[in-house]
This record gives C-alpha cells, sequence and structure tokens, in this order.
C-alpha cells in the first residue's frame, strides 16, 4: 500500500474509532437518563440530535472513505450512492444548524432577564422538538440534487461532476453546478454567523459575570458559578472547535481556485477536515456535560430504592388497613 494511502486509510479509521463510540455513547446515555427520569433538559435533547447527525455523517463519509484507503472498489451502485450522498448531505447539514441552534439556545437561556427574553426562552424551550423537524424539513428540501444526480463511479461524466470516492455527482450544466455550491455556502454563512454571533455574545455576559464575583471569596465563587453558564463554556468550545475546521476546510477551498488542477491529498484533507467536528464534538460534549458523568450503577441503585421505598409503604398501609379492619370486626 502506498503511504498516501496508507496515511489516509489510518486519518479515517481514527476519526471512526473516535466518533462512533462518542456518539454512541452520547445517543444510549441520554435515552437512558430518557427511560429513568422521564425527561430530557432541551439543551440535551439538541445534543442528542447533534449526536445522531454527527454518527449519520461518519456511516455516510468517514467510513466509505477509510474502505476506498484500503483497497475496497466498487462498493456502491446508483441507488445506493444517491441514499449515501444523501444521507451526508442533509446529515452534514444538520450537524452545522444543530450546533449553531444549540449555541443560539444557551444564548437567549444566561441573556439578562427581561419580559421580552423570559417570552422567548419559554418558546425555545418549549419548541425544541419542533424547531429540530423544521431544521430537518428544511435540509431535506435544500438537497434533492444528490437523489437527480447522484450515481456510482463513471467515466462518462461531465465536467461538472463532483467525485467522491465510489460515487460522482454530475450536474450536467454549470447552472445546476452553480447552485448546488450557493445553497450550501449561503446556509454554511448564515448558520456560522449565527452561533458566531451568539458565542460572541456569551463570551461577553460571562466576562461581565466573573468580574461581578471577583471580589467573592474563593470558596462562595464556585458556587456562584450557575450550570447555565457551565453549560454556555460547553457551548463556546463546541462553536470554536467547529469554526476553526470550517475556517480551515474554506481556506483550503479558496486556495484550490487558483489551481488548474486538485491533487487527491488535497482532496482528501479537505474531506478529513469536513468530517473531523462530527467526530472530535462528542469529546467536548462528554468531558462537559455532568448529565454524562453520572454513573449507571448509582442511577440504578436511586430507581431499585424507590422501588422498594414505594413497595414497603404499599405493604404498611395493606397491613394497617387490614388490622383496621380486623379490630372493627
Amino acid at each position: 500500500m502506498e503511504i498516501r494511502l496508507l496515511v489516509k486509510a489510518l486519518a479515517f479509521i481514527l476519526l471512526m474509532f473516535v466518533g462512533i463510540p462518542g456518539n454512541v455513547f452520547i445517543l444510549l446515555k441520554f435515552a437512558y437518563i430518557k427511560i429513568i427520569e422521564k425527561k430530557l433538559l432541551p439543551a440535551n435533547i439538541i445534543l442528542l440530535a447533534l449526536a445522531l447527525s454527527n454518527l449519520l455523517v461518519i456511516f455516510s463519509r468517514v467510513i466509505p472513505q477509510a474502505l476506498s484507503a484500503i483497497g475496497v472498489k466498487d462498493l456502491l451502485d446508483d441507488t445506493e450512492c444517491k441514499l449515501v450522498l444523501f444521507t451526508f448531505r442533509v446529515s452534514r447539514a444538520m450537524s452545522i444548524c444543530v450546533t449553531s441552534f444549540l449555541s443560539c439556545h444557551q444564548c437567549v437561556l444566561i441573556t439578562p432577564i427581561n419580559r421580552y427574553w423570559i417570552y422567548l426562552k419559554e418558546k425555545l424551550s418549549k419548541n425544541v422538538s419542533l424547531i429540530m423537524i423544521l431544521l430537518l424539513a428544511m435540509n431535506i428540501s435544500l438537497y434533492p440534487s444528490t437523489v437527480l444526480y447522484g450515481q456510482a463511479k463513471s467515466n462518462d461524466t461531465s465536467p461538472y461532476s463532483l467525485h467522491l470516492v465510489y460515487c460522482d455527482a454530475d450536474f450536467v450544466t454549470y447552472v445546476s453546478f452553480l447552485l448546488n455550491g450557493l445553497v450550501s455556502v449561503i446556509r454554511e454563512i448564515i448558520f456560522v454567523g449565527l452561533m458566531t454571533l451568539s458565542s460572541g455574545y456569551m463570551i461577553v455576559i460571562l466576562y461581565q459575570h466573573g468580574k461581578n464575583i471577583k471580589g467573592i471569596r474563593s470558596s462562595n465563587r464556585i458556587q456562584t458559578k450557575s450550570a447555565e453558564h457551565l453549560a454556555s463554556r460547553a457551548v463556546i468550545l463546541l462553536v470554536v472547535l467547529y469554526v476553526l475546521l470550517y475556517g480551515m476546510d474554506n481556506s483550503m477551498w479558496i486556495y484550490t481556485l487558483s489551481l488548474t488542477a486538485v491533487s487527491p491529498e488535497m482532496n482528501d484533507t479537505r474531506i478529513f477536515l469536513a468530517t473531523s467536528y462530527s467526530a472530535l464534538s462528542p469529546i467536548v460534549i462528554i468531558a462537559t456535560n455532568p448529565k454524562l458523568h453520572k454513573r449507571t450503577q448509582n442511577v440504578w441503585r436511586k430507581k431499585i430504592t424507590d422501588i422498594q421505598k414505594d413497595a414497603l409503604l404499599d405493604f404498611v398501609s395493606t397491613v394497617s388497613k387490614s388490622s383496621v379492619a380486623l379490630a372493627t370486626t
């Protein structure tokens, strides 16, 4: 195996081994919390959707890249290519939109209280699932091109084609090729702009909060830090991670515009950067979310204890009623 292919295989296999367990852990842990506690916080519902989107990105793009690097050929037919391309486009778009929504949601939560913000906080918290569905519907409607133009790898393609490992997206005409690119660029500019602005505002609020508690003794300072402010730091870390990877990816894309031919190494590096967020963001989520740190054993023990207490109370109540009945007879 060539050195280039070996490095490519190791890079994408590393993303698989980091991203799949991390995202699956988040999905299973939040599903478990939902079953045990009967509810999830709105922010955790958003993180659940982000983990699912990230997992689909890894399955639809990272795994094919790794299989191609180790020499697997002609893996997908036309129909499978349409499905894989559509899944990747929609799930990556959802990853961007959900991260942006998470940042905006957290920004609203920590904003100083007034009657307008209270109304917005209530509406956002109550309609998180609805907003997720609307984002999904929007992204599905934006990517019919992958279903229309996706096909298995072929030598018979027009100049307006995207070559993606096992699949090609042949747009046939320059207009459709340009429109497909503009849709992605405009969407990313809007949502990256929103997450950047909301994160910048959160940084200002956290800075002011830090100044307000600067004179408080260290023993009390820890208690003063609210859960919302700690969660805001976690969201800002996610946004910084995304913006850094997004910036490097787009810097390389701008550079390729000046080239007459783009090398395979350059293309692979861009794909690596575009998918790295889906593999690395679970590390930030797991490290900064207290809900994911609680030991399952302790939760089960609490659940069993509660069941035992209820059973004991029922037993005592039954015995008391029987005693009263016997006494009256």
